[in-house]
């Protein structure tokens, strides 16, 4: 039985090589010109009015754009083709995937926000669960979409994403046909470089692991623009949260792991960068520490993540802790994913998780 009247839903499907697919999202995912245009577009205008695309930023661009060429060619081509697709310049798309480092490069910025609550168990009535609430204050609400991509260089044999079109691969979350699920945290930080993305490299873990322990070897021996969280759980019901740093990382693994838009391993808690006045990163702790009462202390099931992702501050106060409104403009929960490892399937809901349709994908056989 479906819980809580999951409707079953097909997603979006993404095929060929990883150009040809991000061709394909401006014919298949149902999204104009025009909505691309305004979610990417504005965030740029809204960069450089801010002040980020100066001198010191567009350098740090080119480097990006050389190092990411070269080590990873494949979601270049993928970006590639979603803006010959939508009729974007390549340079504006790739400036739109590095928005929120820029942002913590200049600190004093005032440009739109993302957070997130994520957690994964390994042992569930349903199996090693991953679970998330995605937060964001830009235009994404309109152009979420799950994808189905299948292609040569997917080595695990297909992926399900959940991200937005216009942006390529697993921009918020995914599961491989290995069993393999990811979720992403935004958290600011002082210390970035030139290196891997976190949205790019979410895209080949699924792609090329299909463990925890493949995924944590795939970054481990890489370096990384830093920035952010990783929960991954496994079919084996490892699970693991990883903290980005350049050259180094907070890793914790064991039954349970959770997260919220701050760094708390040694390694990595000096290194974090919190914005005054934005809502999510000031509730980042509450939501952490509410996570942390709850998730290792109860055996979950699917219907048990979703109650949990719609829960709301007791005070009435919107502060906390996993379903965020809109106050002021800012952050939202703009939709919840839940992930089953062993049958590599998805819960999605878009919006608020307290209403809504749920809806249940699964992975081709």
């Amino acid at each position: 039985m479906l819980p809580f009247d999951a409707k079953p839903a097909t997603p979006v499907l993404l095929s060929g090589s990883p150009y040809e697919r991000g061709l394909g999202q401006a014919t298949k995912a149902g999204v104009s010109d025009e909505q691309i245009r305004t979610a990417v577009l504005g965030r740029v205008d809204q960069a450089s009015a801010a002040g980020l695309l100066d001198a010191d930023g567009l350098r740090y661009i080119e480097a990006q754009r050389a190092f990411l060429s070269a080590h990873d060619p494949d979601t270049m081509a993928e970006l590639a083709g979603i803006a010959d697709g939508f009729g974007l310049m390549e340079d504006d798309l790739f400036v739109h995937q590095h928005i929120t480092i820029l942002r913590d490069l200049k600190t004093a910025a005032e440009i739109d926000t993302d957070g997130c609550s994520t957690w994964a168990v390994g042992d569930s009535e349903d199996g090693p669960l991953v679970v998330k609430n995605r937060d964001f204050s830009g235009t994404h609400l309109g152009v979420q979409r799950v994808f189905l991509h299948e292609g040569p260089d997917i080595e695990t044999g297909r992926m399900i994403c959940v991200g937005s079109a216009g942006s390529p691969g697993a921009y918020s979350s995914g599961i491989n046909a290995a069993g393999l699920a990811l979720v992403d945290n935004h958290v600011g930080t002082r210390h970035h470089g030139v290196g891997w993305l976190r949205y790019f490299a979410m895209t080949r873990i699924l792609a090329t692991c299909r463990t925890v322990d493949e995924a944590v070897a795939f970054i481990a021996a890489r370096r990384h623009a830093g920035g952010g969280n990783l929960v991954l759980a496994d079919r084996s019901g490892a699970t693991a949260a990883i903290e980005f740093g350049t050259d180094t990382f907070g890793i914790e693994r064991g039954a349970a792991s959770w997260r919220t838009n701050h760094f708390v391993t040694a390694k990595m808690a000096g290194c974090n960068l919190l914005k005054d006045g934005d809502r999510i990163d000031e509730n980042s702790s509450i939501r952490f520490d509410f996570l942390s009462r709850l998730i290792p202390n109860r055996r979950w099931n699917v219907a048990q993540a979703a109650a949990l992702m719609a829960s709301h501050a007791e005070d009435g106060s919107g502060v906390g802790p996993l379903c965020q409104h809109a106050v002021r403009d800012d952050s939202q929960t703009i939709s919840t994913v839940i992930y089953r490892c062993d049958k590599a399937s998805l819960h999605f809901l878009e919006g608020n998780p307290c209403s809504g349709q749920w809806q249940l994908f699964e992975m081709p056989v």
